[in-house]
């Protein structure tokens, strides 16, 4: 089985509740959305894929020498079934493996042990309309449900869908991201304390590092 690959490179968790732990990235091509913030627009097509078996892969991330492993996009689940055989190679041979979604396909067919980071895409993004809802009333307690926000309009639709969907009552992690240059921190951060917001600010901290621009980081 073979998977089309944007990237893979080991780098720290940038997002996420294990923000800052060293972490192997297996980026994969292809997503079916067109969110107006995206920062990975490169991996959006096939035109910058290359083809990878499963094996190479799981070869790949064992010689990182990490445990936690991410697969990313692009949207991962495009590529089903075989993401889901790689996801139960991977933690076969001892790995902790994340998936991050766009949140517009079936999660269902993924092994139990995999952590699912699900964006919710809110109305900034022009996307928001497209989501699988049945991903958010299936959500476990290791799950975590994102959702980048541009401005207020954004904010309020985020505590809309937590309350109507009682994602706090199913996981604890759920993030509210800060659209990088487009929202002030600082006023996200206001709106949370003043509303009591269920949520954790969860910042981009490899663009802290790096800047936005850079790719394998």
């Amino acid at each position: 089985m073979t998977l089309k690959i944007y990237e893979t490179f080991a780098s720290i968790q940038g997002e996420s509740t294990r923000a800052g732990i060293l972490c192997f990235f297996i980026r994969l091509a292809q997503c079916n959305l067109r969110c107006s913030y995206c920062d990975t627009k490169r991996a959006q097509t096939l035109q910058n894929s290359r083809e990878v078996t499963l094996e190479e892969l799981v070869t790949q991330a064992n010689g990182s020498g990490l445990e936690l492993v991410e697969i990313t996009g692009g949207e991962p689940m495009m590529q089903s079934p075989a993401v889901c055989e790689l996801a139960k190679r991977l933690i076969r041979d001892g790995h902790t493996v994340m998936i991050e979604t766009n949140g517009s396909c079936d999660l269902a067919p993924l092994p139990p042990e995999v952590i699912r980071i699900v964006d919710w895409k809110t109305p900034s993004s022009g996307e928001s309309g497209k989501m699988f809802l049945p991903n958010f009333n299936s959500l476990r307690p290791i799950d975590e449900v994102k959702f980048v926000l541009s401005d207020e309009t954004d904010y309020r639709f985020a505590l809309e869908k937590i309350k109507q969907y009682h994602l706090a009552e199913q996981t604890p992690n759920l993030l509210f991201s800060p659209a990088y240059g487009v929202i002030s921190c600082e006023d996200l951060v206001r709106w949370m304390l003043r509303d009591h917001a269920p949520a954790r600010l969860n910042l981009q901290i490899h663009k802290c590092i790096w800047g936005p621009a850079r790719e394998g980081v």
